[in-house]
């Protein structure tokens, strides 16, 4: 289906582009239009104005805070970025393990990383990664920036602390101290595929954090297995008796890839497989 018309611009500064967010009621950034554009085929969405983040090229940056403390990724930096940085290899090298598995080249060349947590489909792959992880996201609009925690910023599907006439500037990603290790697992539909369930997980000296989507409208902490895990235990047959039950607590949908109990099944199964294989990364 073709589009219907719609105004476009194509601001040459971040000022500009959210003062155009702002003018506009109807107005929706474009970054990498993997999502957008075919939303916007099926009329599903129909902006008023796009407004074209191409050419903002300070959005398209990865580098280190100042004190070194956090990795930091510009809002349009593409997948492929993510695949090819040498700051993500260092600091973060799950985000490339996990880039690597979105999709075909095609998408990964045009597909940003924030515009996949903008988006905040369930079965998206940054959203419970980054809330294992612990990140947080820089808004900005006509008023100054405001920074929120992943579970500030994820609010529902296709909903998230992003409101009209801001703009999502930048991720920043706490780098691994010493002794962290970091996993995501999960069933897809296919090699590339869209995710049945998963779990991220990170485990270090300040504990073991776990994250699972496809269960609810946002990524879900598993704190009732964090708890159970806080004495330090990490063999496996103690990660499978804290996971125990985590499913009877969940509430997923069930669609034609799985009913609701086998879903809780799965995510179980992914977030036993996330923590062991995090804990034994954080050992090499």
């Amino acid at each position: 289906m073709l589009l219907r018309e719609v105004e476009y611009a194509r601001p040459a500064t971040v000022e500009e582009a959210v003062a155009l967010l702002s003018e506009h009621d109807g107005a929706r950034a474009l970054a990498g239009g993997q999502t957008l554009l075919n939303v916007m085929k099926a009329r599903a969405a129909s902006p008023d104005v796009l407004v074209d983040l191409a050419d903002l090229d300070e959005l398209r940056t990865i580098s280190f805070s100042a004190d070194q403390s956090a990795l930091e990724l510009g809002a349009m930096v593409t997948n492929t970025q993510v695949l090819a940085s040498s700051e993500v290899e260092v600091a973060r090298p799950i985000l490339a393990e996990v880039a690597a598995t979105i999709a075909d080249v095609q998408i990964r060349n045009r597909g940003t990383v924030g515009g996949n947590v903008c988006v905040n489909d369930p079965t998206n792959h940054y959203p419970p990664l980054l809330t294992a992880l612990g990140a947080s996201f820089t808004i900005r609009g006509v008023s100054g920036e405001r920074v929120v925690s992943a579970e500030e910023f994820f609010l529902g599907v296709y909903l998230t602390a992003v409101g009209e006439g801001e703009l999502l500037t930048r991720i920043s990603v706490p780098t691994r101290k010493p002794g962290t290790g970091d996993a995501m697992t999960g069933i897809t539909l296919g090699a590339h595929g869209t995710y049945i369930a998963n779990a991220a997980a990170t485990v270090g000296p300040d504990g073991v954090r776990i994250a699972v989507g496809c269960v609810d409208a946002v990524p879900v902490r598993a704190k009732a297995i964090e708890e159970r895990l806080a004495s330090g235990d990490l063999s496996e047959s103690s990660v499978r008796a804290a996971a125990e039950g985590f499913g009877a607590s969940l509430d997923p949908p069930s669609d034609v890839h799985a009913s609701d109990d086998y879903r809780r099944h799965l995510t179980e199964v992914s977030a036993v497989r996330a923590v062991l294989q995090a804990a034994e990364r954080a050992k090499g």
